[in-house]
């Protein structure tokens, strides 16, 4: 991405697709768009998982969510190269089945969040250390389909549930609240940037470390907009928040679809 124009640098080697032979990119380029949508994302999984349980109640909220996820990752998987609305349907379906996980684990399992992100965060090292072992790098710009991809789908649940448990453990366990809890990870998600630029931290590890948080601070953001006014926040409604971030999500897909088109 441009280090101008967005708060998390990469490599130039993520500002383009792969280039061997036959090899096309099944992941988006990381630029400012990425990282727009990719907040919005975990904004609309939080609230709408949320909106979902307390709906249609957890079980039937979490069964459909893993069928919806299924579906979604069979089509990105059939896809031949990165198709913006495909690869982002996926996300939201990671983002909200992520958020399912982590809320499950708590509410019905009684985990504590400090607990839940302790093992989601060793469950991410775990793919992190299978996936450097295996394919020698953990570069997203590699991502082609095949066993890469099936790494980086297991990295990128395990970013949500592990973003979810740690949202939720400031904001609640420690009494934080979610407006507090948001701006510490709006300010937390800079620490890569400067260390990118400034330190010359690795791009991978900028890049998974600003992914992990992107996930608590959009969640945390939603909640505060979502959730009654005794809760610390805003009293808009989980339901009307995760139809705004739909609507807002879809027109950037779209708009990120036809500039993919349009450079093709």
């Amino acid at each position: 991405m441009s280090s101008s124009s967005t708060a998390v640098p990469v490599s130039p080697a993520h500002r383009r697709r792969p280039s061997g032979a036959g090899v096309v990119g099944k992941v988006p380029a990381v630029t400012a768009g990425f990282w727009v949508v990719k907040v919005l994302t975990t904004g609309m999984g939080e609230t709408t998982s949320d909106f979902l349980a307390h709906t249609f109640g957890p079980v039937p909220a979490v069964g459909g969510a893993a069928v919806l996820l299924a579906v979604a990752l069979a089509a990105q998987a059939r896809a031949g190269r990165y198709r913006p609305v495909v690869y982002w349907a996926a996300v939201v379906m990671v983002s909200v089945f992520g958020t399912m996980a982590a809320d499950v684990a708590h509410v019905a399992a009684g985990v504590p969040y400090a607990l839940s992100a302790g093992v989601f965060a060793l469950a991410l090292a775990a793919v992190f250390a299978v996936w450097r072992r295996t394919e020698g790098t953990l570069a997203v710009e590699t991502v082609a389909g095949g066993r890469r991809e099936v790494f980086y789908w297991a990295a990128v649940m395990a970013t949500f549930a592990l973003g979810t448990a740690v949202g939720d453990l400031t904001a609640a366990t420690l009494g934080w609240g979610y407006l507090p809890s948001g701006l510490l990870f709006a300010a937390l998600i800079a620490v890569p940037a400067l260390g990118y630029r400034v330190l010359r931290l690795p791009p991978v590890l900028a890049f998974w470390w600003a992914y992990v948080l992107t996930r608590p601070l959009g969640a945390c953001f939603a909640d505060w907009a979502g959730v009654s006014r005794q809760r610390g926040g805003l009293d808009l409604g989980t339901g009307p928040v995760s139809l705004v971030l739909a609507v807002v999500i879809a027109g950037a897909v779209l708009w990120l679809d036809r500039r993919e088109r349009a450079a093709s």
